[in-house]
């Protein structure tokens, strides 16, 4: 195509077809983006990117690194809160009140299966029903027609611990009520001999999961009513079997009473003997930085440097944050603390959630505390490489966290994601597209001669730099691009 013939085409080209193709690849281009935008809102991820990942899991090539992001998903398990609310007490009577559902079906449901695996063991001998009911109780949705089949079950077998237990989590509404309902339990248990499936001669082993079960709710329950040593008491002695605390996570429920009590020396030892987790590794840097923060201040700090003591706080804080990067902001009180729920996923929002819900106290009855969290905690990504393929004193932050935080958060809360999703390229590019499409829509409706001559001008140096093209290439590679 030569300049003649360019000057014709455009000289019978009309204004109305540049705004009628201006405008066409503006509803193009912003069709694409509302629903790159639409994806990425909803899954965290744009359409581009999901179009790669399906690339990504046909050709082996690609697929190595998929496949490690597929197994750390699988392996990310919910993990039970050691100091869950009780639900008629505390979690019904926020619903109550705000109108809110302050528990998920999914973390519902994941305390149902516990709670089947923990009181259900061999199958009654008797003939009576309380099997069938308490089976039914578990898996009911509806919490009064979980209170129906405990009651069925206590007037067919008084001495049912399940029952009771059921009873004081969801019927009881006051703390006190809770407490006599789990002190029957608890009665029921230690008896010589149980009906049905909570036999002592059938499973000495399962009638002590179920004792150690009701004493660590108790002991949560003495806390509340303000029997701080009584339950620190009862932590201690359910300590001295290892497995009850797999179960129950005794521990962490220690380490929060005695915080309470200020014992900061016994905690810092409690600390020393466990796994790396938000409640360890924060209170921790909560009692490290206990000698510290009251005179801390972070202008005299920075002008004459941090000594020992307050640089092993601020490592501690950020040991702390590269673990779990989301609870600074719960503790400085820049996100709303919601209800925690029953279960958590590790490192993630729900996790954060649970722990400064019971521990934001903690921090504050320590002058200075926060202050030195809220001028040292951001400090940690500085550290930390970008992307977050390999962490500095932790393993990478799992990517499956924030997945399974919103199965197990409910809908009113807003999850917390990290790291920070960034805007894909593709939409950018979109976004970019679409906007100047509609310019150009807009130039070509006002200004018909000069959208007409800039069409003119772009086409002409397009075809300039086409035939420069052409003469620098090889003549079979010109032929070829012909054909």
């Amino acid at each position: 195509m030569d300049v003649e013939t360019l000057d014709v085409f455009f000289s019978n080209t009309t204004p109305q077809f540049y705004v009628i193709l201006t405008g066409t690849s503006t509803i193009i281009s912003g069709v694409v983006l509302f629903i790159e935008w639409i994806t990425f809102i909803y899954y965290g991820v744009s359409v581009s990117e999901r179009l790669f990942a399906l690339i990504c899991s046909v050709l082996p090539v690609l697929n190595s690194t998929e496949e490690q992001k597929t197994t750390q998903h699988s392996e990310m398990k919910p993990i039970r809160n050691p100091l869950v609310l009780f639900r008629g007490a505390e979690y019904n009577r926020f619903q109550w009140v705000m109108d809110k559902e302050p528990l998920t079906f999914f973390d519902m449901n994941l305390s149902a299966q516990e709670h089947q695996v923990i009181f259900a063991c061999d199958s009654s001998e008797d003939n009576d029903n309380t099997d069938a009911y308490m089976s039914m109780a578990w898996r009911s949705r509806d919490p009064l027609e979980r209170i129906a089949y405990a009651r069925k079950a206590i007037k067919a077998n008084e001495s049912l611990p399940a029952a009771w237990v059921l009873l004081a989590e969801e019927e009881a509404t006051t703390i006190t009520e809770v407490e006599n309902n789990l002190r029957e339990a608890l009665n029921r248990s230690t008896e010589t001999g149980h009906k049905g499936n909570y036999s002592v001669s059938k499973s000495n082993g399962c009638n002590e999961v179920v004792v150690c079960y009701i004493k660590a709710r108790l002991a949560q329950c003495v806390r509340k009513l303000g029997r701080v040593k009584e339950a620190i008491k009862i932590y201690r002695e359910l300590l001295r079997d290892s497995k009850v605390n797999k179960i129950c996570n005794v521990t962490e429920a220690l380490i929060e009473a005695l915080l309470e009590q200020q014992a900061y020396s016994e905690v810092q030892q409690l600390i020393g003997q466990q796994e790396k987790s938000a409640v360890y590794l924060y209170s921790s840097a909560l009692c490290i930085a206990k000698g510290v923060s009251d005179k801390f201040c972070p202008e005299n700090a920075s002008k004459r440097g941090l000594n020992s003591a307050e640089l092993s706080a601020v490592e501690a804080i950020h040991l702390a944050v590269e673990y779990n990067p989301h609870v600074p902001k719960y503790l400085l009180e820049q996100k709303n603390i919601i209800l925690p729920p029953e279960h958590y996923a590790s490192r993630g929002d729900s996790e954060a959630v649970a722990y400064a819900f019971h521990h934001l106290q903690h921090w504050k009855r320590v002058p200075g505390a926060l202050n030195l969290l809220s001028c040292t905690w951001e400090g940690t990504f500085r550290v930390l490489p970008f992307p977050l393929e390999q962490g500095v004193q932790h393993a990478p932050y799992p990517a499956s966290a924030t997945t399974l935080d919103k199965e197990i958060l409910p809908a009113h809360h807003t999850i917390s994601v990290y790291p920070r999703q960034e805007v894909p390229f593709f939409m950018v590019f979109s976004g970019i597209l679409c906007f100047s499409f509609m310019t150009l829509t807009v130039v070509a409706y006002h200004f018909p001669n000069v959208m007409t001559q800039y069409a003119k001008t772009v086409t002409t140096i397009f075809l300039s730099l086409l035939d420069k093209l052409q003469a620098i290439l090889p003549s079979q590679v010109v032929d070829m691009l012909q054909q």
